[in-house]
């Protein structure tokens, strides 16, 4: 992404500012490569909840912290399910979902299902947008209390 601005200093939207190389990168999804090597050192793992910004802790209800009971992931329940088309609640459902149930054939079924959802470039952007809306966008008005 660039960081073209408008006439008042402020960042235009994602998909303005996405250059046709982030475009083809987000479209393949190369631009998950960087998280391989998160992976090879441990700090995460092919399957769990995506991790998310730092930021986010405070609007996460007490439920939704649970998501940080097993390690990040490359992909999860919530990808394979809607991926970034998915709105903030039923994304965190998901994660929850994933933490509760978490089986290899659980994990197995996740993989072939990323893979077919990758080849068939599904649920890669929200409608007129290049990345999903912020979480603390989405709650502004919500600030959840702490764990």
């Amino acid at each position: 992404m660039n960081n073209k601005k408008d006439k008042k200093g402020k960042l235009l939207s994602d998909d303005k500012r996405l250059t046709k190389f982030g475009k083809i990168l987000r479209k393949t999804s190369l631009d998950e490569l960087p998280e391989l090597f998160n992976i090879l050192i441990g700090k995460m793992s092919f399957i769990g909840p995506r991790p998310l910004l730092v930021e986010y802790l405070p609007y996460y209800t007490k439920e939704e912290h649970k998501r940080h009971n097993v390690r990040p992931g490359l992909t999860g329940l919530a990808q394979v399910n809607g991926r970034n088309l998915l709105n903030w609640d039923d994304r965190f459902k998901k994660d929850i979902e994933y933490v509760n149930n978490i089986t290899l054939i659980n994990d197995l079924k996740i993989i072939l299902l990323t893979i077919k959802v990758v080849l068939k470039k599904e649920g890669i952007n929200q409608t007129g947008k290049a990345t999903m809306t912020f979480l603390y966008d989405e709650r502004k008005s919500i600030k959840c209390k702490k764990k």
